[in-house]
């Protein structure tokens, strides 16, 4: 059956014209570029549109355009196709030339269409939505088309006026849910939608906030304390909010509409109720009707299974019999299924397989619940992370309130903290292997990618995560809960090891319920309480704590008792509006974290982190933090001129990884700067024009920022004047309005014989320029710059609007040569060249110029309207003949009107 696609595909081509069927056959390597090109077209236009439509949406209340959204969807499709046309071409063995050629073609006509048919981006890609909703992100659907459908039809039906979508965790209730949600808006069978997680710290006033901040009106219900009376207001607000939707979702436990306020939904008032829970019992008590979700077929989960365990796996036969078999013992749900295919991602020992399939038949073995096999089915994908580190580093994110969205550098952060992460020789290090440990989780599917910035733990994963550290039990976790008060004593076992207590309504901390002596505590986290006062005794009972997080609470001051904490390495204050003053904290001799942003202290007797209103620095403050200053970050707000520095009170702080604060002077900058560190800053220095500044030989990573007088970087009077030992990698200026050169070449140090200061750059790699304007710059890199740039592999410019070329060739050159001579512009490591917002450049070399570069990868080209030439491209090796050529990994990304208006 392999050949009768071949020999059809055969017969269709010889149906083709003669003189057709030649020119696909000699210029079948033309159709093959332009297919490329247009396809990568195709591509650049969708991911264009992407983050255009992304950056629309973000203001509340929008939703894709149908066109945007439809043209989204079916260009997707077009590029898969593609791709299936190229597989076919590159590894062809059966078609000829010419069939091949006629194949392509068809497909870039196709591309072509797609291309014309775009929707226009400059009218806007979304559209206001209805005014009582949002849209949710959320993942593909799979297998659960029939219970959706069910869903929609009760809610389209008059007669049906509550809905309670029921099934174990992990099943993919919410996924449904947040799916009908988004189709009702973009329906629009209701004025309001409204989406509310509950979870398990049911809280009736946090319920009527959560509902009436969904309909933009918390503000008038945050005035009013009485429960009944709360209610009265959100049943008002309501009924005024018309026919709505009302989706509960994650109910754990009975809800008494009366009690919250929300009007019995009913065929008269046109509303709806619809609720999701693990408990059917839910669903009869509140009168619903009741709607399971099950678990995925046999054949489904296998679907899923195998699109998320990865190609080589399912391309490998030996161990095909072997992961069905872990297929069914996961039984369905999702949740598992993902979770296990994600932990068993890329492993293609049969071995490993079949010691997998046993693990986890022995650990539903033990259990006899549905939801505990749940449970024991994702434990099993934990005990195959085996790194102790990267376990804790999961665990540490069950602190977190349920559905909570954790930032993930402030997730990083705290592993760092809690000292999850080894030490490193520097903090950058600390925090890539922050990121690779994140990236393993996210692989894992044991934490949600929300965005860019932001991960959750799903529900049923956090479950499990809380019942392996309830053994002991070593955690208490209450966080999010509306508490009002401390737990009570019996719960702060001796035994416990860190406690969240965060985002609660704990108003103060009585001396008469403290818990007993905690002699393992090492975390405590109580930020985001309103806490006004700690008692003295309070600290005395943790003896081992570490990490103490009192973030935006509103305590005024801390109990002289801190000072005794000798295990303290971190303490974060950070929105503490109302604190105005710090005990001594000179016995904290392990502290290396002090967070004060954001806080009213005006004066400090120890050390400080961002403190906008600090007048005063008193002698000595350093002294004592020096000795475990090394991969601290220590930063002043530099907007406030009052906080200048000077190099001798700087001195005990020279392992310093990070500092950002304001110097007196650039005398008192030289006599700090000159053994520290490794990225180098200078911004917004007054009237400075590169006047000498000391700079450690070390230096990787320069960044000029907002320097207003600075005309080039190096000159006679230049900080780089005789930096020929700097080990500089990356430069990256600014906005910098005068600028026009790098480098101004004279009679003192302008030949490219001379090493001064050209060698400085000869270790670059990365030159970003621009953003904002860095508009008095002509010519980028002069040719004879190059010879010390030829580490150099990234380009990087935008809105330099005075910019005409990038690399440009000396008139007395072009002189020398004669107007026809070729001119060279050797940069053999280049690999990308982004050239944005350069509304003058008319040329990437002077326009005798080739380019001898085989490395070069990509060239992005945005609305650089002048430009209207891509340079010759020669060899490195060779007889140096001008002949051009593509470098062979090339790629050019554009827009179709200037891919038209080239030369």
């Amino acid at each position: 059956m392999e050949y009768v696609e071949p020999v059809l595909g055969i017969a269709n081509c010889l149906r083709t014209p003669v003189c057709k069927y030649l020119q696909y056959h000699r210029k079948l390597n033309d159709y093959v570029r332009n297919f490329k090109r247009i396809r990568d077209e195709l591509n650049c236009k969708m991911e264009d549109m992407e983050l255009q439509l992304k950056a629309e949406l973000r203001p509340p209340g929008k939703i894709p355009k149908k066109g945007v959204e439809n043209w989204l969807k079916d260009v997707k499709e077009m590029i898969r196709e593609a791709q299936v046309v190229e597989n076919k071409v590159s590894n062809g063995r059966y078609l000829c030339r010419a069939c091949y050629g006629k194949l392509v073609d068809e497909k870039t006509r196709e591309m072509k269409e797609f291309l014309d048919k775009a929707p226009n981006a400059s009218e806007g890609l979304a559209i206001d939505g209805p005014s009582g909703g949002l849209r949710l992100e959320t993942s593909e659907l799979v297998g659960e088309k029939a219970v959706r459908d069910e869903i929609w039809l009760c809610l389209m039906q008059e007669e049906v006026s509550k809905i309670g979508v029921w099934g174990m965790g992990g099943v993919g209730k919410t996924t449904i849910m947040k799916h009908i949600h988004n189709d009702l808006l973009k329906e629009q069978r209701f004025e309001s939608v409204i989406w509310v997680t509950i979870s398990k710290g049911f809280s009736v006033i946090k319920l009527q906030d959560d509902i009436a901040s969904a309909l933009n009106l918390k503000e008038d219900l945050a005035k009013e304390g009485n429960k009944v009376r709360r209610a009265a207001i959100l049943s008002e607000m309501l009924k005024r909010a018309g026919k709505h939707a009302l989706i509960l979702d994650d109910v754990w436990d009975k809800v008494s509409l009366e009690e919250v306020g929300i009007p019995e939904p009913s065929g008269r008032n046109g509303c709806k109720l619809v609720l999701t829970t693990r408990s059917e019992h839910v669903c009869k008590y509140m009168g619903c009707k009741v709607i399971k979700v099950k678990p995925l077929s046999e054949e489904q989960a296998l679907i899923l299974f195998l699109n998320k365990v990865g190609p080589n796996i399912v391309q490998n036969p030996t161990i095909m019999p072997t992961l069905k078999l872990v297929v069914n013992e996961c039984a369905g749900p999702p949740l598992t299924i993902v979770v296990v295919a994600g932990t068993m991602k890329g492993e293609d020992d049969p071995r490993i397989w079949k010691n997998a399939l046993k693990e986890l038949k022995e650990r539903i073995a033990k259990v006899e619940e549905v939801e505990a096999e749940v449970i024991e089915r994702l434990k099993f994908s934990f005990d195959h992370l085996k790194d102790g580190k990267v376990k804790s580093c999961f665990l540490y994110c069950a602190l977190y309130p349920e559905d909570f969205e954790i930032n993930k550098d402030e997730l990083i952060e705290c592993w760092i903290d809690e000292r999850s992460i080894d030490e490193m020789d520097t903090r950058q290090e600390m925090e890539d292997k922050g990121l690779a440990i994140l990236k393993k989780l996210e692989d894992n599917c044991l934490l949600e990618n929300v965005s860019s910035a932001k991960v959750k733990m799903h529900d049923a994963v956090r479950d499990m995560a809380l019942s392996i550290t309830s053994i002991n039990p070593r955690y208490m976790v209450q966080a999010g809960l509306e508490l009002e008060e401390l737990p009570e004593k019996e719960q702060w076992s001796p035994d416990i090891e860190k406690v969240s207590l965060m985002l609660n309504s704990i108003l103060e901390i009585p001396t008469d319920v403290l818990p007993t002596k905690c002699q393992l505590l090492t975390t405590l986290l109580l930020q985001q309480n309103p806490i006004k006062k700690i008692p003295y005794s309070f600290f005395t009972n943790m003896p081992c704590l570490s990490v103490l997080n009192l973030s935006a609470t509103t305590i005024k001051s801390l109990p002289n008792s801190i000072s005794e904490l000798k295990n303290l390495t971190t303490l974060l204050l950070r929105g503490c509006t109302g604190l105005r003053d710090l005990p001594c904290l000179s016995m904290l001799q392990e502290l290396k974290k002090l967070d004060l942003c954001w806080t009213s202290i005006e004066e400090l007797r120890y050390i400080d982190l961002e403190v906008g209103t600090l007048k005063e620095i008193p002698a000595g403050l350093f002294v004592e933090a020096g000795h475990h200053a090394a991969k601290a970050h220590l930063s002043f707000d530099v907007t406030n001129r009052q906080t200048s520095l000077k190099a001798e009170e700087m001195e005990p702080l020279k392992k310093l990884e990070c500092f950002e604060g304001r110097f007196e002077d650039i005398n008192e900058f030289n006599k700090f700067i000159s053994s520290m560190q490794k990225t180098l800053t200078i911004g917004g220095v007054h009237k400075w024009e590169g006047e000498l500044i000391m700079h450690p030989i070390e230096t990787q990573e320069l960044n000029i920022l907002e320097c207003d007088y600075l005309r080039s970087l190096v000159d006679d009077n230049s900080s780089f004047k005789n930096a020929i030992d700097l080990s500089l990698q990356v430069l990256v200026l600014q906005d910098l309005p005068k600028l026009s050169a790098l480098i101004i070449k004279d009679e003192g140090f302008g030949s490219t014989s001379t090493l001064a200061p050209a060698a400085t750059f000869s270790h670059l790699k990365e030159i970003q320029i621009g953003v904002y304007r860095c508009s008095s710059m002509k010519t980028l890199l002069p040719r004879w710059l190059l010879p010390n740039l030829q580490n150099l592999e990234e380009i990087w410019v935008q809105e330099c609007d005075e910019l005409v070329e990038i690399l440009g060739a000396a008139t007395s050159e072009v002189e020398e040569k004669g107007s026809d001579a070729l001119i060279k512009f050797h940069l053999p490591n280049l690999r990308e060249l982004e050239l944005r917002e350069l509304p003058n450049l008319k040329s990437i070399c002077s326009k005798s110029g080739v380019m001898v570069c085989d490395s070069v990868q990509l060239i992005h080209i945005s609305r650089c309207d002048k430009l209207n030439r891509i340079p010759p491209f020669v060899p490195l090796v060779g007889n140096g003949q001008p002949f051009a050529y593509a470098p062979p990994s090339l790629t050019i990304r554009s827009t179709t009107e200037w891919w038209e208006s080239l030369e």
